[in-house]
């Protein structure tokens, strides 16, 4: 049966179903109903909520309950996961499996409360120092977002990186019906022979640390992040092709973005132009293989990538498609959205 709720709520709902027993945020708009939902949702299942003193602390929180082993998680917007970075980079040294979610908000500085797509290079690019990188995805649908929170502290686990989560004010304000999961067992997760449990029961003292210091061990252990990521790319990337097979012109969008640019797709066709949407799910790793498989297509002429910011994604598109096909820019910011009728226009004017 399925329930109407709004997007922070469900996501909220899908992580506690999905295993989420700790929780450790500070608010600001436009997710606060993530940290208002688990304040008082996480103590039915006999979980652990805390309202930290700040975003800083927040993330070591969480790098503390994922290194005893728990499901931990924590959300914010912009700024908060800004502050947050120095941890995460340290949460992706110390390879603790964990769950991260941004509602991105206009930027940048304090910006607006109202949603952009801005966030993009500080989520799939690293955003804090050295060479790492999390599981980024970008949904676009509430139901979407219960279908990927609900799977993603197994993923986490899987490959022992941070999860994260990348929305915007629309995805978690507005309601659409979902059908929630039922609750996975947890006990029958396997031991996490790393954690530091503190229940005597393991053969060694587990130590997480990283403060690296001989040069040679640091580089492997960037090696063994970077074999992590390739591994993700191969088996974890996602994106939804949508009247790709005979496009002449392709829109590529992300998130809440996509859906509008789904909506000018089916304009432009009632037209009799030969639109496609290619939206990549996973922003990191990113579905290279997918756009470049279309961009080979010879009746496909230019891509159109559209982003609720003054152009992050492109790059990547460029990138993944070896720019064998030219690739334009439309954009908003500062919490403006377009609508189906700017991308419309935008496209005739582009194809003219």
């Amino acid at each position: 049966m399925k329930e109407l709720m709004k997007g922070n709520e469900a996501i909220a709902e899908a992580a506690v179903r999905g295993g989420c027993r700790a929780f450790f945020g500070y608010p600001i708009t436009p997710q606060n109903e993530i940290p208002e939902y688990m304040s008082w949702r996480l103590f039915e299942v006999g979980g652990t909520y805390v309202q930290a003193e700040s975003e800083v602390a927040a993330i070591n929180m969480v790098y503390g309950a994922a290194g005893a082993g728990a499901r931990a998680m924590t959300s914010s917007s912009s700024p908060g996961i800004s502050l947050k970075q120095e941890g995460i980079s340290y949460i992706c040294c110390s390879r603790l499996p964990c769950v991260i979610v941004n509602m991105v908000r206009g930027g940048p500085g304090l910006g607006g409360i109202q949603p952009a797509q801005s966030d993009y290079f500080q989520a799939t690019k690293g955003g804090g120092h050295g060479d790492y990188h999390m599981l980024v995805y970008g949904p676009a649908s509430v139901q979407e977002c219960v279908n990927i929170m609900y799977d993603a502290f197994d993923k986490a686990d899987k490959y022992r990186v941070p999860v994260m989560i990348l929305g915007d004010g629309m995805l978690g304000q507005i309601m659409e019906p979902v059908e929630l999961p039922e609750f996975k067992d947890l006990s029958k997760l396997p031991r996490k022979n790393w954690a530091t449990y503190g229940d005597g029961t393991g053969e060694k003292r587990n130590i997480i640390n990283s403060l690296l210091i001989e040069p040679d061990e640091l580089e492997a252990h960037n090696k063994l992040l970077a074999d992590t990521y390739a591994e993700m790319a191969r088996n974890e990337t996602m994106c939804e092709e949508y009247l790709c097979d005979d496009a002449e012109i392709v829109l590529t969008a992300y998130g809440t973005v996509a859906r509008i640019a789904k909506s000018a797709v089916n304009i432009l066709r009632e037209q009799g132009k030969k639109v496609g949407l290619l939206r990549p799910i996973t922003l990191y790793p990113f579905p290279n293989d997918a756009f470049r498989k279309v961009a080979e297509q010879d009746c496909v002429k230019e891509f159109v990538c559209t982003e609720l910011s003054m152009g992050q994604m492109i790059e990547d598109v460029r990138l993944a498609t070896g720019m064998l096909k030219p690739v334009h820019f439309y954009g908003r910011c500062g919490g403006n959205v377009m609508t189906p009728e700017d991308l419309v226009e935008f496209v005739l004017k582009e194809g003219k």
